[in-house]
């Protein structure tokens, strides 16, 4: 079975910097998009930014110039280099992928990130 482990997260002050990686392993056959959401507390879980296979980056307008997505197909990987950081960026961020197979969707187990002074 596919398997995301995250890295990267912690603890960061407002205006800082701060890089994630999410490698996928296990029996992939194809990864179609890979993606980073994140739900802050009291929040709804939303899309911090996707990247496809045929390298077409997205991202939430909240993060749109601060925060840069990056995706190594040959390791399986999805980075998201965080800059600029605000408090209202803490929350926890998952990492996601679309499979074109079974099981289709496997998510990470969440890294915290925290921006505070």
């Amino acid at each position: 079975q596919v398997q995301l482990v995250e890295s990267g997260g912690g603890l960061v002050q407002p205006g800082g910097s701060l890089n994630l990686s999410c490698a996928a392993s296990g029996r992939i056959f194809r990864i179609n998009v890979m993606g980073w959401y994140r739900q802050a507390p009291e929040k709804e879980r939303e899309l911090v930014a996707t990247f496809t296979s045929g390298g077409i980056p997205n991202y939430a307008d909240s993060v749109r110039g601060r925060f840069t997505i990056s995706r190594d197909n040959a390791k399986n990987t999805v980075y998201l280099q965080m800059s600029s950081l605000r408090p209202e960026d803490t929350a926890v961020y998952y990492c996601n992928a679309e499979l074109s197979r079974w099981p289709f969707r496997v998510w990470g187990q969440g890294t915290q990130v925290t921006v505070s002074s």
